[in-house]
């Protein structure tokens, strides 16, 4: 199955960081959202809303953005345009 957003929704997933940054590898439930994703795919954008990210592009949201859905094993984070807070270059 594959995820296909409408209107100015960005399917994203997070970016898994192993280690903190003292070194110690971190378990995943203790974990928080990862704030750097990846754009997995893109609505069309909305008249008032054009789409100015593309696939595979490393973006960055807030910790608590968007919806968390999970579909064949995998953990998305379906968000909107404007709750993206920037692009990493």
């Amino acid at each position: 199955m594959t995820l296909k957003p409408l209107a100015d929704n960005v399917v994203l997933k997070g970016v898994e960081e192993e280690k903190s940054e003292g070194g110690l590898i971190m378990a995943t439930s203790t974990k928080e959202k990862p704030v750097v994703s990846v754009v997995v795919a893109a609505g069309p954008g909305t008249k008032d809303e054009p789409m100015t990210v593309s696939v595979g592009q490393k973006v960055i949201i807030g910790k608590f953005a968007g919806n968390e859905v999970k579909l064949d094993g995998e953990t998305y984070s379906i968000v909107k345009l404007s709750e993206i807070l920037a692009v990493v270059e």
